[in-house]
Formats: C-alpha cells, sequence, structure tokens
C-alpha cells in the first residue's frame, strides 16, 4: 500500500479515486520476486515472509482496519487485531502462492473442484462462456485449473500494464492459455469485436464484477445487510454475446488447500428493451446474493480493502492508493 497522507482527511482521500487509478508499481516485480523466493527456499520461507508482510499492513494501514470491522460486523464476527491479521494474512498467502500456480508447482497444493463439469462439457462442444467472478480468493488457482485443462481463458482488465503483465505472464508460463484483455474506453466497438471472435472461439470470458469503473453505469444491490454499487457491464456485454454464464469462485482453505467452485449463472442474459434496468438489477442481484454465500462460507476470503458499502466513508466500488494490500494488480488478471 503507498501512503498518501498521516492526517485524517488523507485518510478518507484515499476512497475517493478510482481503483483503476491506482498505479501498479508492485504487479511485475512483485510475482517475479516471490517466484525466486519460491524457486530458491519453497513455500514455508515465502510464507513466513509474507506472515511479516501481513503483520505490517495490519499494523500501519487505517483503511484495512476499518474495512475489515465493517465486513466482519456485517457477518456477526469478532473482529481485533487477530481477526483483522488473519484476513491480510489470507491475503498475503494468495498473492504469494500466485507466483507457485504461475511456475506450474502444483505439487505444493492440494485443489478440490465443485461444478468442473460444467466448464469441461463447453470446452468439449467448443463453446464459450462469460465467468463472473469477485475479488473473493484466488484467481490464479482458477487460472491454474483452467490451464490443467487446456481451458482459453481471457480475463478482461482495466490495466494501463496490461500488455506488460501478458509478457511476464507468458514469459512465466509459455504455454498458458490465458490472456488479459484490457478494456478500451476510447474504442469499445473494437473491445466488443475481440470478445466475440474468443467466445466463438470456444474462449472463456472472465469479469470480476464487483467493482465499478468510473463513470461506468452501476446498480444498486442488497449485499450483506447494506447497499452497495455493482457494474451493470458484465450483464449487458453477456446480453450482447448470448452465451452461458457462471459464476467462479478460488475459496483458500488455509494450508496448501484451495477450493475451486463453478456454478450456473445464466445459459444466456437476456435484457427486453422494455424492462432493461430491472433485468440488469435483477442479474446483479442474483450475482450479490452469490457472492454474499462465498463470503460467509469464508469471511477471510474477501478481498475487497476499501469502503464497499454506500454508507461508507468513500465512493462505493472506489479504492485509493491503500486499497489493496500486497502485489496484486486491480482486476481479473490479479491473484485476489
Amino acid at each position: 500500500m503507498n501512503q498518501t497522507s498521516t492526517t485524517e482527511t488523507g485518510a478518507h482521500k484515499e476512497t475517493s479515486r478510482g481503483w483503476r487509478d491506482v498505479r501498479e508499481r508492485g504487479s511485475v516485480l512483485g510475482i517475479r520476486l516471490l517466484l525466486f523466493v519460491a524457486t530458491m527456499f519453497g513455500r514455508a520461507p515465502m510464507r513466513f515472509v509474507v506472515w511479516w508482510v501481513a503483520s505490517y499492513y495490519t499494523l500501519f494501514s487505517s483503511v484495512t482496519r476499518r474495512t475489515t470491522k465493517e465486513l466482519f460486523g456485517r457477518l456477526g464476527i469478532r473482529t481485533g487485531f487477530a481477526a483483522t491479521h488473519r484476513r491480510v494474512f489470507r491475503f498475503a498467502q494468495c498473492a504469494a502462492d500466485a507466483a507457485l500456480f504461475l511456475q506450474g508447482k502444483t505439487s505444493y497444493f492440494r485443489i478440490t473442484r465443485n461444478g468442473s463439469q460444467h466448464l469441461s462439457k463447453l470446452h468439449g462442444r467448443g463453446c464459450g462462456a462469460v465467468l463472473l467472478g469477485a475479488h473473493v480468493g484466488s484467481f490464479y488457482a482458477l487460472r491454474m485449473q483452467g490451464g490443467r485443462e487446456d481451458l482459453r481463458l481471457y480475463p478482461v482488465v482495466y490495466m494501463r500494464n496490461a500488455r506488460r503483465f501478458n509478457q511476464v505472464l507468458k514469459s512465466i508460463d509459455p504455454r498458458s492459455q490465458t490472456q488479459l484483455i484490457e478494456m478500451n474506453d476510447d474504442n469499445q466497438v473494437d473491445f466488443m469485436l475481440r470478445i466475440r471472435e474468443k467466445v466463438e472461439l470456444g474462449g472463456l470470458i472472465a469479469i470480476l464484477a464487483d467493482r465499478v469503473s468510473p463513470g461506468g453505469k452501476t446498480v444498486s444491490v442488497d449485499f450483506l445487510g447494506g447497499r452497495a454499487r455493482l457494474p451493470a457491464g458484465p450483464y449487458v456485454l453477456a446480453s450482447v454475446l448470448r452465451c452461458p454464464v457462471y459464476v467462479t469462485v478460488g475459496i483458500y482453505r488455509g494450508g496448501n488447500h484451495y477450493d475451486l467452485f463453478c456454478e450456473p449463472f445464466a445459459e444466456q442474459v437476456v435484457l427486453p428493451r422494455k424492462h432493461r434496468d430491472a433485468a440488469i438489477q435483477q442479474y446483479a442481484q442474483q450475482y450479490a446474493d452469490r457472492v454474499a454465500h462465498y463470503c460467509r462460507d469464508a469471511p477471510d476470503n474477501w478481498f475487497n480493502f476499501f469502503d464497499f458499502w454506500e454508507s461508507s466513508g468513500g465512493s462505493p466500488g472506489s479504492e485509493g492508493q491503500n486499497g489493496n494490500p500486497g502485489t496484486q494488480s486491480g482486476n481479473a488478471g490479479e491473484t485476489k
């Protein structure tokens, strides 16, 4: 996390900037450093290092403590330093394990799959789909399993450094089928054509649908007893693509265990012209309910470290420079 101010005013300003404007200084370098540590010393020493990193952010990030207190309070979980540290440590562990996933060191992990038959059937028919993810657990655990099954995965991201990140992914795992697709606000037509082409070739378009982009259309949903804003874009995109939609989550259970989930969301997203907004609202609420389910199942896997709810101190769906600790990037290409 980058520190911008030591004053209370500065702390509130942390959440006023759009999350995609945050400079991802550590994303690429961090992955390379983690790869080096993992290669030289293995997973246990790496976990020791990230424990201290988590301790630092727990002590010095007021945003992390505040947002953890709100999340756990909504879930009826006792909050304190230990609980906050446990959540940040989970995040740091997932970020560190991403380096091992990228390098193909899967022997370190025990992976359980739930609902994998859905994507296997699609792959067998050569059909594409939209995968709705969230900042819950590990994206890279899902990516690793997709690579094992030879699935063509295309995360949609808002990242200025998407090209550089793609190069790092390729240098680490040249055989990977995963390629980040950067959403371009200046050329939506080109973006849509590229996405449609990927789906028609059997690609899986992965979107983290729990963060809004500045200026993007949003809907307000019920989420864990409060109101939060979610982007409308994923459902508009899915309706244009006319393909199946699934919810995917990779929960980190602790130790070496990752629990992967894939569940049907909609055979096809339909937005009637006369009731378009109402339909988007319904789909967004359906998604929010499933994310809430996984948050209750694994509260310390919720990796949105900013004021998420509309009643919070900052702008819903935004984060400042202290938004997420560690080396994750800001969207679907991140570790989560």
